[in-house]
């Protein structure tokens, strides 16, 4: 195999692999591709589910998607790049909870399965198979990774605290509503 072994083998595939799925569901997202309902529909269920306003939630979901599939697809800016994608999961794993885990059932565990291995593919890095390498790792520096993790961590958690407290407001209004009828 020359100078790769099969560790920057199983990496490129982990990351072809990972990185084409979380592009097509961004594709899905942003131009309705692949059977997908593009930013319109794909923002009135953002809506539907507590993510507002639906359109630019739509927007982030699927460049996050999208954006970050590509880049470890190519093993380019592999820290940014696992963590977008990480936290577009994190979301979409958040709307799949009280469906439990297995996804035959609605849960979240493709979701997961998905964020994890992102995040995997920021941890670890992306191989000498990568442009990552290419670039002499200019955009895959070890400060990056904590640093791109952590301000992903918050904007996630900030995101989804939102769309949390939307939620149960809307739970307040409507036991309201009933109440007074």
């Amino acid at each position: 195999m020359g100078c790769y072994d099969r560790r920057d083998i199983g990496l490129l595939l982990l990351r072809l692999g990972t990185g084409g799925v979380l592009a097509a569901h961004g594709a899905q997202k942003l131009f309705g591709w692949f059977g997908g309902h593009g930013l319109e529909g794909t923002g009135q269920f953002m809506e539907s589910v507590g993510f507002a306003p639906g359109r630019r939630s739509a927007t982030m979901a699927g460049l996050a998607e999208a954006g970050g599939g590509v880049l470890l697809a190519l093993g380019l800016a592999t820290p940014a790049a696992g963590a977008a994608a990480a936290g577009a999961m994190a979301g979409a794993a958040a709307v799949h909870v009280p469906n439990g885990f297995f996804a035959q059932g609605g849960g979240y565990e493709y979701a997961a399965s998905l964020g994890l291995s992102a995040t995997g593919l920021a941890v670890t890095g992306p191989g000498r198979l990568s442009l990552d390498h290419a670039l002499d790792h200019v955009l895959d520096r070890g400060w990056m990774v904590p640093a791109a993790l952590g301000v992903t961590a918050a904007a996630t958690a900030a995101v989804i605290g939102a769309r949390n407290k939307r939620l149960r407001e809307s739970v307040t209004v409507e036991q309201e509503m009933l109440f007074e009828e």
